[in-house]
């Protein structure tokens, strides 16, 4: 199972295959995502653990336990853990034609990454 820790937290991958992609993601307390779209996939994010603070297109909306989150392809997103304590969790699917993380474009990031 492919594993990678990044500055925000970690992620698995627990599924990759042709059509579709499925990670697990953790997002520390405090930390979020670069805002970001994708050019060859949509996204369908579950939140399983804690409180996911979720902007698309400019709207931030909090998704709690059990909600899920549709980013359609190319939509501009992001996803921060507001909380002091405990970690955000959620399921990531991934739909489209191409997963790789050459296919994310970010707009803006706290890490300095490109």
């Amino acid at each position: 199972m492919e594993h990678d820790k990044r500055p925000w937290g970690q992620y698995w991958v627990l599924e990759d295959e042709k059509s579709y992609k499925v990670k697990r993601v953790e997002v520390n307390p405090q930390q979020r995502l670069s805002y970001q779209y994708h050019n060859k996939r949509s996204e369908i994010w579950t939140i399983v653990e804690g409180v996911g603070r979720v902007t698309i297109n400019g709207e931030v909306t909090d998704y709690h336990v059990g909600e899920v989150v549709k980013i359609p392809q190319g939509a501009k997103h992001r996803i921060q853990n507001p909380k002091e304590s405990g970690l955000c969790t959620f399921i990531e699917v991934q739909l489209g034609t191409y997963f790789g993380e050459d296919d994310i474009v970010r707009l803006q990031d706290d890490y300095s990454r490109d």
